[in-house]
This record gives structure tokens, sequence and C-alpha cells, in this order.
């Protein structure tokens, strides 16, 4: 695996090394080694699926509140994302910045984030599926979020016909004051 750090502090770009023959290619997609060697968390407890119908679909901004911060793991393995981490760490030189990468079951990219990141992503293509790695597991009366457009933020989401559920578009609009 490649391990590439992201402009966030912490956060990472990870790429399986394919080793490629007549019969296609095989790929480690997670060591505790390797993952260790980085400080990243090797302790990934709750695996997740998320199925999403229709391109330009948004899910996001999410994360979960002290003491149940997560740290994720995420790929998408059919179709591709537009996914989005925005550091919210106290004290951490990148807070209040974001991050995107385009995540596709082609590239077969991942993008590790750490403890104190807020989540979310948006689907460029129909039926695309993403695959997360989390930990701790999810707790429901932890869990926290704000609006995928936060002014202070500017993303640029890649589709402007945007899907959004009720729950997420009634989170509040800025981050400001959230510190992880």
């Amino acid at each position: 695996m490649i391990f590439d750090p992201l402009r966030l502090a912490g956060a990472y770009r990870i790429k399986p090394e394919l080793i490629v023959d007549e019969r296609g290619a095989f790929a480690r997609r997670f060591c505790a080694d390797s993952f260790r060697a980085y400080g990243l968390e090797t302790h990934l407890v709750q695996r997740s699926i998320s199925f999403n119908t229709h391109a330009g679909t948004l899910r996001g901004m999410h994360f979960q509140a002290p003491p149940h911060l997560e740290a994720k793991l995420v790929r998408c393995t059919r179709g591709a994302i537009f996914d989005v981490m925005i550091d919210l760490r106290e004290g951490s030189p990148t807070y209040g910045q974001w991050h995107g990468e385009e995540l596709t079951a082609e590239n077969r990219l991942m993008v590790y984030l750490p403890k104190g990141f807020a989540h979310g992503f948006q689907t460029l293509v129909d039926n695309t599926e993403v695959d997360y790695e989390i930990t701790p597991a999810h707790v429901p009366g932890a869990a926290g979020g704000f609006r995928f457009d936060a002014p202070a933020l500017g993303i640029d989401w890649p589709i402007a016909d945007i899907i959004v559920s009720e729950r997420d578009n009634a989170l509040p609009a800025s981050f400001v004051g959230i510190r992880l």
C-alpha cells in the first residue's frame, strides 16, 4: 500500500499496490502493521455500506462527538464519489479546512480520516456503493453534523443538482464553534 499524506494533518490517500498476472490482480487493502507505521488507527471495529441510487446524492457532513470520535477508512466499491473531509480538531493547524478526493471503483483509492474530522460525499454516477471501516462503533447519541453547503467552507460539489435527505438538510448551517 502506498500512503500519501493529504494537506489536512493526519489524513491520507491510500493506494493499493496491485500484483498483476494473467489471472487479474491482487492487493492488500488493510495491514495493521502498515497503518501502525504511519500512526493510524488499526482497530477498525465497524464496517458499513452506503448504497446510492442516483448521481448527485449527497450524504454529510457527519461526525461523532467526544468521547466517541471516529477514524474512518473509506473506499468506493461501485461507481464514483467526490469524498470530502473537514478537520474539526481543536488546535489543529488545518482546523476548518476541507479536502476532496475522487474515489472510484476503478481507481481503487481509499482515504483515511483521523478522529476529529467531519465527513461527507456526493455520488458522481448512478448506483454507487461506498464502504466504510470505522473506529469506534457508531453511537447514535453522539452523532453530529452540519450542512454540506456551509458558507464558511465553500465546498465546490461537482454536481449542482443535489439530492439530500431531510435530516441532512436540517443540520446547522455552520461548523463554526464545533471543535472535536
